[in-house]
């Protein structure tokens, strides 16, 4: 007891500790937003084609996946204060190592480290903050999503600037290894060790084997999937669409800022319009269908107005992002179980969203335009509006815990 009083007394303060996880957030993102508005640069310099930079987003969203199943064994293994720094202290050299990447594998190489390092602290934020605000867990939850969206938006900014300053865009893609290290030095101060003994492994694994045998388990993942992809291509290929019609870096990176933006604000504001109602069914379908609107625009009236497309479509997705996290844990009435189904959603879902990039970037080089992977994703915009119709409350409960085959 003397012992808990005293790591107690030296507990940081929760404004600290809050302070830490929106750095943390601001971090996991620029090291892929950054790429799309440096595209042409990067190509010219290293020879990468459009498919080869499909994998600066493929390989980084492919770990993710994978990191999301990896989770009850990173938290148990390493406890969270430990894996975030350790993986914070990864995405930094990552960071820090494409100032010296002068060939396309050695960047492919440093984007598969940033990708595992964030995949980690993906994989332990949720726990930790769960553990530190037991009681605000959704609020924080938002404000940390809104932080990681937030900070793509200033990866998609300031990459081109530093660029264009230094007369590198190994240096525009570097420079993040700084506020990485500072993010480092806050939560080294911030985050509390672990919190109790680890749970046995066999408690957190249960769920997780039995979730998988039921369909609605892998209906959310690919919907969470095939929606995030979208997300990933535009993140890739939205700034390289705008400067095959003459815009410049800066002002085509300033698109994917401005879809980061607006992907946080309803990330933040949808969940809470849709509280009132366990059914979240009318506002998931506003949200696909700012997504519709968005990838229609592109494909159709690209020069009209750029800003709104990106803008509504970012909505469309943050939005669709944060009410399917919901819906998830909606699913299941004890957090051990629900929390599986998320990060088996979400794992299943980045796995599946890591291939849209290349899928665009094949139709590019089939078409040599980016029109026809618009046309794609407004496709599957509409796959996902389709299956979202089955997520009616009154039937979670048999769609969890009914007959445990896939065929039913």
């Amino acid at each position: 007891m003397a012992v808990g009083a005293h790591d107690a007394d030296r507990a940081p303060p929760r404004w600290l500790v809050l302070a830490a996880v929106v750095a943390i957030g601001l971090n996991l993102r620029p090291f892929l937003t950054a790429v799309g508005p440096l595209a042409a640069t990067i190509r010219a310099g290293t020879g990468l084609d459009y498919e080869g930079m499909a994998w600066l987003t493929l390989l980084p969203m492919l770990l993710m996946g994978l990191g999301a199943f990896a989770a009850p064994a990173i938290r148990q293994r390493l406890g969270a204060r430990r894996a975030v720094l350790g993986a914070l202290a990864m995405l930094g050299a990552g960071s820090a190592l494409r100032a010296l990447a002068t060939d396309g594998a050695l960047l492919v190489a440093t984007a598969a480290v940033c990708g595992l390092g964030v995949a980690v602290v993906q994989a332990a934020c949720p726990g930790l903050i769960k553990q530190e605000f037991p009681r605000r867990v959704a609020p924080v939850m938002g404000l940390y999503s809104a932080a990681l969206m937030g900070g793509g938006a200033l990866g998609a900014q300031i990459a081109p600037v530093i660029a264009d300053l230094s007369g590198s865009w190994q240096e525009g893609l570097a420079w993040w290894a700084l506020p990485v290290m500072a993010a480092l030095g806050l939560a080294w101060r911030a985050l509390p060790g672990p919190a109790g003994p680890a749970p046995a492994t066999h408690a957190t694994h249960r769920p997780a084997r039995q979730l998988l045998r039921r369909r609605r388990t892998w209906m959310l993942m690919v919907c969470f999937g095939v929606m995030n992809g979208g997300y990933a291509s535009l993140v890739a290929w939205l700034a390289p669409f705008y400067q095959q019609h003459g815009w410049s870096v800066a002002r085509s990176g300033s698109l994917v800022a401005v879809m980061a933006i607006a992907q946080a604000a309803a990330a933040l504001l949808l969940p809470t319009l849709a509280a009132a109602r366990q059914d979240r069914r009318a506002w998931m379908a506003a949200a696909l269908a700012m997504q519709a609107a968005g990838f229609a625009g592109l494909a159709l009236w690209s020069e009209w107005s750029p800003y709104a497309w990106a803008a509504i479509g970012g909505a469309g997705l943050g939005g669709c992002f944060a009410l399917y996290l919901v819906v998830a844990l909606d699913h299941l009435p004890d957090p051990e179980s629900a929390g599986a189904l998320s990060a088996l959603m979400q794992g299943g879902g980045f796995l599946l969203a890591s291939l849209a990039p290349w899928i665009t970037a094949a139709l590019h080089s089939r078409t040599g335009d980016f029109m026809a992977g618009w046309w794609y994703h407004l496709g599957c915009v509409a796959f996902v509006a389709a299956l979202t119709l089955r997520l009616n409350p009154a039937r979670y409960a048999v769609s969890m815990t009914g007959a445990p085959s896939m065929a039913r």
